[in-house]
């Protein structure tokens, strides 16, 4: 007989005040009557049960919601091509958007049932604004998930870094309905709010002095596109090397290659210095870049034996032919001592040797022929005549440039005697002990 009484009160015209009051007077009689209580205990027995089963339809109506929602998403989603419905549908965001269904019934029927209780029926107002407003920031949370990740999908997301972008976003709006709910709470207006907010504006950026840092630090980074998700960095002073494999508003997570991960705060990449190889897989060449030690002791003019020996080596014919020309042509001087080895022109053993290490990698397959390619000497040093090979592979993958590199050398420096030269190489042991046995000597005494 109760609950008939309250339903009915569920139903009741919000304009006939005067009916409302006698159904709760009656009502409340009748709890007394039957009940034995007094007139608070009625009172406060009658609100509960109401309370109650305003909470049963809040509840009844979310899981009907729920249900309803599912159905008809579940048959628009399948029937349809469109990758945006999916997406809202993966992030749940027609779920959260049932949530305003209880509201509206909490709104609806609490404002009817309790309007002859002002106090509560304010309450009541007030607790529904609340949950409406959090729903409508996780309604829009959601929706900036789903367009995060569609983006992710396209070209724009390999191409910028948008999770920064999102996340700041986000806190702009979580900042701005924290200050909204305040003044839902405490009834106050917004601004109120906000000046109270610039008075802390000192405090804040003391106390979250980093974390404001990090937050300006990934927009630059983001907009500048310094960093991309893939992107191969090193950055030493951090102890970064490897890939990136997210970039958010305040850190960047690198996979080192000994797929242990590193950390850097998005400020250290505005603040320091850091190497991106993206630009070496943009244009499809990795460089080498190694020096072989010559010994300086094995250079040598080519003598005639070893210029028959060179027009037998098919790479060397057109730079012979060349060179030769050139020899004769300089060597026209009559006047010319060519018994004195200092006078007129001659080829010698290391420039041949040069000349055979570019015209090798000008006809390997393994390299780029539209970049810088060349073979050049540096600087003598102790260890000998450094010839430096610098030239780009084709491949940029780790595994199949190091195998190209790998065999450019084990070619060269099997080659290199056929040139009379030498590698310089420190003596060991064993060379001191063939040395010894030469000279017929024991070595120092013990």
């Amino acid at each position: 007989m109760l609950l008939s009484q309250i339903f009915f009160a569920l139903n009741a015209d919000a304009g006939f005040r005067g009916t409302l009051n006698g159904f709760y007077d009656s009502l409340n009689q009748s709890l007394q009557e039957s009940l034995g209580v007094g007139n608070e205990v009625a009172t406060m027995t009658m609100v509960t049960i109401a309370l109650l089963v305003l909470g049963l339809l809040a509840v009844l109506s979310n899981i009907l919601a729920k249900f309803l929602i599912a159905k008809v998403v579940d048959r628009v989603v399948r029937r349809t091509r469109w990758k945006w419905d999916e997406a809202l549908h993966e992030r749940k965001v027609f779920t959260r958007l049932s949530h305003l269904v209880p509201a509206m019934v909490i709104q609806f029927v609490g404002t009817t049932i309790f309007q002859v209780y002002p106090g509560l029926a304010g309450f009541i107002d007030k607790a529904v604004n609340l949950y409406v407003l959090v729903v409508i920031l996780m309604v829009i949370s959601a929706v900036l998930n789903t367009v995060r990740d569609v983006l992710n999908e396209s070209s724009v997301g390999t191409a910028v870094p948008i999770k920064g972008f999102f996340q700041a976003v986000k806190l702009v709006l979580f900042i701005i309905g924290s200050i909204l709910l305040l003044s839902v709470a405490f009834g106050q207006s917004p601004l109120v709010f906000l000046s109270g907010l610039g008075a802390l504006t000192a405090v804040l950026l003391l106390v979250f002095r980093d974390a404001l840092l990090g937050l300006v630090a990934g927009i630059m980074i983001s907009v500048n596109q310094m960093v991309r998700m893939g992107d191969w960095i090193s950055m030493p002073a951090s102890g970064a090397d490897g890939p990136v494999i997210d970039v958010s508003l305040t850190t960047v997570k690198v996979r080192n290659w000994d797929q242990t991960y590193t950390t850097v705060p998005s400020y250290d990449l505005i603040s320091k210095s850091f190497k991106n190889y993206r630009g070496m897989f943009e244009k499809g060449g990795r460089r080498i870049k190694r020096a072989m030690y010559i010994d300086t002791q094995s250079i040598q003019f080519v003598s005639p034996e070893m210029l028959e020996r060179f027009k037998r080596i098919g790479l060397l014919r057109g730079y012979l032919e060349q060179k030769l020309r050139e020899v004769q042509e300089g060597n026209n001087d009559p006047n010319l001592d060519m018994e004195v080895l200092c006078n007129g022109r001659r080829l010698t053993n290391i420039g041949t040797f040069r000349a055979y290490c570019a015209a090798y990698i000008d006809n390997s397959p393994l390299f780029r022929h539209d970049m810088i390619s060349l073979v050049r000497q540096l600087d003598p040093t102790e260890h000998g005549l450094p010839l430096e090979i610098y030239v780009f592979t084709k491949d940029t993958g780790w595994v199949l440039h190091e195998a190209a590199q790998s065999d450019l050398f084990d070619h060269l420096f099997s080659v290199i005697g056929e040139f009379g030269l030498r590698i310089f190489q420190e003596p060991s042991g064993r060379d001191f002990r063939n040395f010894l046995k030469e000279t017929g000597t024991s070595g120092p005494a013990a």
